[in-house]
């Protein structure tokens, strides 16, 4: 059914990393598909902030993101699994509804935190990408 997935990790969220990996995991195995881990950092945002930083604040951010990534996946998925690693700079639910689209991924694998009252008004990252994509979306409380 799912060849492709996209598990979306928070390496900040370590408990709920872990479950949200532990879930694809499991549904990578099952169906003998390629799981691809991604990481998104937030950019800068206004560009007035950017500005201020080294020109290449966002190449040694994003490589400091892999590095953590690859540490996390190292110590949280099997070796013997088909993985594929990103990290993307941008919106956090941008880029992971991008990713997919760009990838063909069937299936999104995202964490969800408990809602608080910021959540309710602007909506977290989990409920932007369900409400968003087109693949189906699996969210892990």
């Amino acid at each position: 059914m799912f060849k492709k997935l996209l598990l979306a990790v928070d390496t900040n969220d370590p408990e709920g990393a872990v479950r949200c990996t532990q879930a694809a995991v499991s549904l990578a195995q099952t169906e003998n598909a390629t799981l691809h881990v991604l990481t998104v950092v937030p950019d800068a945002g206004m560009s007035i902030v950017s500005a201020s930083m080294a020109p290449d604040h966002s190449t040694v951010i994003q490589q400091a993101a892999r590095e953590e990534l690859e540490a996390w996946v190292a110590s949280n998925i099997p070796k013997d699994l088909a993985i594929d690693l990103h990290v993307h700079m941008g919106t956090v639910y941008d880029q992971i509804i991008k990713t997919a689209d760009a990838l063909d991924a069937e299936c999104i694998l995202v964490g969800a935190h408990g809602p608080t009252l910021k959540d309710y008004l602007i909506g977290p990252n989990a409920a932007r990408v369900a409400r968003h994509a087109s693949q189906s979306v699996f969210v892990i409380r």
